[in-house]
């Protein structure tokens, strides 16, 4: 009897992740969720995903394959959204904001590159700071092992195309993507002149980590970049963003009894271009209003933190600095034919804070607590303005610093009442500094147009939550929370069109003049759910909702606004996803979202009506790791309204998309 060839031997795949200290475990008392995997495989844009937890949106409902990067900060609950953001997010604990604005570029950040994603909602303290006013998204990037590796192309609908890879070996893992779409009309209907143009999209990212261990200390090196090439919708207005990133992590984890360490560096560019027009009462022409052409910025940071754990108790204490500079360039003022003023605004700011963060996870109890103490600064600042053919000075503006010194804590609980069902409840405040943007670039929308104000202080908010979890075959939870956050940095309308400013200069007639300013304070009130579970081993189903009702006490800043809700608040948000594995190879999966009506300005008198949208997809895998799909987007075809004029011209979400391709996962 011949001999038998031996089977294959069993490859071992070691996955190498990047350098990170272990978390104390205390985000279990907060109102803390993770992602759903299935959102990362099958939403090709990370902000998209992130809305599968209701409450975490942008400024506006366009999503960041048509909105302006500066719309594309992200805040968590329903309180005030801000274009600027209200929420922090980190990669591997690197803040992944723009240095000029805070929004976050989520065309550098694509899901394939993304292991895991944790929304930690109320205000973020501890290791954590400032800019976590509202909560953190915590990303966490994919380990790397030889042959694993992750990939997508795809096409669709108005000459969309994209294609995304990530894969690598144990020392280095290489991300990329490339996306374009002709777009879409956001004016629709008779409304839409001949002055409006789709919303045209073109982007790319790439991302390089190396990493290696040097006698047990863990480091690397990510290096990236991303450009942003897109129409704004109107003839003549475009916005285009590029920037590189560069960051140092030196760690070595703690084990029982022996202090961990993380050192890291961070470096961020961007630069963005802006044009702006006015655009006639019959939409039918438009006319040049100002060129943001360049608007150059760095960030830099550094943050240490030290980690001691013995049995049930961890305790992490820190330092951290980011600084920013930047100047935005500009030309405006159109007059017969050409800009005849020139502008340069900017100015530096810097945060440097300390913090000591504890967790005691000993039976039925968690106990986790956090105190942090910042230092922010605004200085430098300098607006220069000039005729652009003299050269003479037309207005020259140096506002003096402003030092803010900020404390800050958390506290929460968990207690285990019975087998799977959690009690918790928490207290927390955090802050927020102002932006570059917000201090010192005034842009324009249309015929609306909103002043910087160099003299605003940072935004602070404090809140109270309690909540109840259970684990098992379908796994819930429930919070419900109160928050009050004072000084909001906010849009306030201070004049209505026709009208003339002595800075801002003409109003048009159908637009609006709005600065931002510290109005008051905000009152907010919520609840919010999630749940999951299995159906027979081949569904998977989620659900989530949350309500949220929020007031503006305007103060004496800005009484006109007491009463009214924050612009762009909606009440109610819920959420639904079901996975079916029909047989082996085939899948078929659906996800929906749903928003109560919000209102586009602070006045509450441009309404946006309420909106749902179902996604759907088909998928077929003909070989282990290769799948093909079919997926429809906004498969009902909805209106979802995201923004409206002055003089009642509305705009809308993206029509509905057909996408086929094809995916790789190993």
């Amino acid at each position: 009897m011949p001999d038998l060839p031996p089977p294959p031997a069993e490859v071992e795949i070691v996955i190498v992740h990047p350098p990170r200290l272990a978390p104390l475990g205390g985000d279990a008392a907060f109102s803390a969720v993770q992602i759903a995997p299935e959102a990362l495989r099958t939403e090709p844009r990370l902000d998209e995903a992130l809305k599968t937890a209701p409450g975490v949106s942008l400024f506006r409902r366009t999503s960041s394959g048509a909105a302006n990067p500066t719309t594309q900060g992200l805040s968590l609950r329903a309180i005030a959204p801000s274009g600027a953001g209200r929420a922090l997010v980190t990669l591997d604990g690197a803040p992944q904001n723009d240095p000029f604005g805070g929004w976050v570029i989520w065309s550098a950040l694509p899901s394939e590159g993304i292991d895991s994603v944790n929304v930690i909602r109320g205000a973020g303290s501890g290791p954590y700071g400032a800019g976590a006013l509202t909560g953190v998204i915590a990303l966490s990037e994919r380990g790397a092992g030889e042959g694993l590796a992750v990939a997508e192309l795809s096409g669709g609908e108005r000459e969309s195309f994209r294609a995304a890879a990530s894969g690598g070996g144990p020392g280095w893992l290489l991300t990329a993507a490339a996306s374009h779409t002709d777009g879409y009309y956001a004016v629709r209907g008779p409304r839409r002149g001949a002055a409006d143009e789709k919303l045209k999209l073109g982007d790319g990212s790439v991302a390089l980590r190396l990493q290696h261990d040097f006698g047990g200390i863990e480091t690397a090196l990510r290096l990236g970049a991303f450009t942003v090439r897109q129409n704004a919708g109107l003839r003549g207005a475009r916005s285009n963003a590029s920037g590189t990133s560069a960051t140092l992590t030196l760690a070595q984890p703690a084990s029982e009894g022996v202090g961990g360490w993380r050192l890291q560096g961070w470096v961020r560019t961007s630069d963005l271009e802006n044009s702006s027009v006015a655009v006639a009462a019959n939409r039918a022409t438009t006319t040049p209003a100002n060129d943001q052409y360049s608007t150059p910025a760095r960030g830099y940071g550094l943050n240490a933190a030290w980690q001691w754990t013995q049995g049930p108790a961890n305790l992490e204490v820190g330092v951290d600095a980011r600084l920013t500079d930047g100047t935005e360039r500009e030309k405006f003022r159109f007059m017969n034919g050409a800009f005849t003023r020139l502008r340069e605004a900017g100015g530096k700011t810097s945060v440097v804070g300390a913090y000591a963060e504890a967790a005691l996870d000993q039976g039925p109890w968690l106990v986790t607590g956090g105190v942090r103490l910042d230092r922010s600064r605004a200085y430098d600042a300098q607006r220069l303005e000039r005729d652009a053919q003299t050269g003479a000075v037309t207005l020259d503006l140096a506002t003096p610093g402003r030092s803010d010194t900020t404390p800050t804590g958390r506290l929460g609980v968990r207690y285990e009442a019975a087998d799977g069902i959690y009690v918790r409840g928490a207290a927390y405040a955090g802050f927020r500094p102002p932006t570059l943007n917000e201090l010192h670039r005034p842009f324009r929308v249309g015929n609306d147009i909103t002043e910087a104000n160099p003299n605003l202080k940072p935004e602070t908010l404090s809140g109270i939550e309690a909540g109840l979890d259970g684990e098992g075959p379908v796994r819930w939870r429930g919070t419900v929370f109160y928050n009050r956050l004072k000084d909001p940095i906010t849009n306030v309308t201070l004049l209505v069109g026709p009208a003339t400013h002595p800075v801002a200069g003409v109003i048009p007639v159908g637009g609006t003049l709005r600065q931002r300013q510290n109005a008051g304070e905000i009152e907010a009130w919520g609840v919010e759910g999630e749940a999951s579970g299995a159906v027979a081993g081949a569904v998977t189903w989620r659900s989530a909702f949350a309500y949220t009702d929020a007031e503006v006490h305007g103060g004496s800043s800005a009484p006109q606004l007491s009463g009214l809700r924050p612009a762009q608040t909606p009440k109610w948000t819920a959420t639904g996803g079901v996975d079916w594995r029909v047989v082996e190879a085939v899948g078929v999966s659906a996800d929906l979202r749903y928003e109560s009506m919000r209102f586009e300005d602070d006045l509450n008198s441009r309404r946006l009506g309420a909106g749902v949208q179902l996604d759907a997809r088909a998928t077929w895998r003909f070989a282990p790791d290769v799948e093909v799909f079919v997926a429809a987007e906004n498969i009902a075809d909805r209106k979802l309204e995201v923004g409206e004029t002055a003089d009642g011209v509305e705009s809308y979400a993206a029509p509905r998309t057909f996408r086929v391709g094809f995916t790789y996962r190993r």
